[in-house]
């Protein structure tokens, strides 16, 4: 991602944490889960569940968006999920967006099609087959409703934005949907929670929750299936960093949010 780095604003995360705040207060969508070996990766669903919290202590109303890969993720935290199959499309997307009426589009860590029209991991290979077209969304949106992705790679929704710089200067084929706002980081869920911690600073509210919260629910979607997404093993760690690593992080981050 440092290669990314030059062509951001330089406080892209807060420009995000901004962006949210002007929102109406309505329904925000928010769109996680990477197909890796069998399983929905442990980077993305953690960050998300963070960061939609405190869209709910920000008077919010979170929705997340996925697919099977992240069954049973979302609701035992008491957030409102919405399943789209790997059958359904554009008429889905266009129908969920005339139905809700959201205030903000959110993707943190998920898969979007690249320049070739399809969906591939960090080594290039499709996952078409296990991943539901969550991107129509966000393309549908564009220019219409607010749109930020969070990403660490090239391959997710947002890096639209910086296809071209990717494309030469990670050498590999980019996702080619855009977001309003772009957030990389060398963990996606680091990105979201640098989203929350803003909020938490900009609002002024304690909407930035404790670690143990999160290691508590990386520990229940591990236990669901949830795999390492570059070792593909079923474990804490997130893409390939120790629990202790992330909760360091995390630690950095929660000190930079009080006040």
């Amino acid at each position: 991602m440092e290669k990314l780095r030059p062509h951001l604003p330089a406080n892209f995360c807060e420009e995000a944490a901004k962006e949210i705040l002007s929102w109406e207060r309505g329904t925000v969508l928010l769109a996680t889960g990477f197909y890796v070996a069998g399983h929905a990766e442990t980077d993305g669903p953690a960050g998300t569940v963070v960061l939609a919290k405190a869209l709910q202590m920000l008077g919010f109303a979170p929705c997340i968006l996925t697919d099977e890969n992240c069954s049973h993720y979302f609701e035992p935290e008491g957030l409102d999920t919405i399943y789209m199959s790997y059958e359904e499309g554009d008429d889905f997307c266009l129908s969920l967006l005339d139905r809700l009426q959201p205030a903000g589009l959110i993707s943190i860590e998920r898969c979007g099609r690249n320049a070739q029209g399809d969906y591939a991991n960090m080594h290039g290979e499709s996952i078409h087959s296990h991943t539901a077209e969550i991107d129509r969304l966000f393309d549908a949106a564009y220019g219409k409703v607010p749109t930020i992705g969070v990403g660490d790679g090239g391959n997710e929704i947002g890096m639209g934005n910086l296809a071209d710089v990717i494309e030469t200067e990670l050498d590999l084929v980019p996702c080619r949907t855009k977001a309003d706002r772009l957030v990389i980081a060398t963990v996606s869920n680091w990105g979201a929670y640098g989203i929350a911690a803003y909020l938490a600073k900009l609002s002024g509210k304690a909407v930035f929750p404790p670690v143990e919260d999160v290691k508590a629910y990386l520990r229940r979607t591990v236990s669901l299936g949830s795999v390492d997404g570059r070792s593909e093993q079923n474990v804490c760690t997130v893409d390939g960093y120790t629990p202790a690593e992330s909760e360091e992080v995390y630690a950095a981050l929660r000190r930079a949010a009080t006040f």
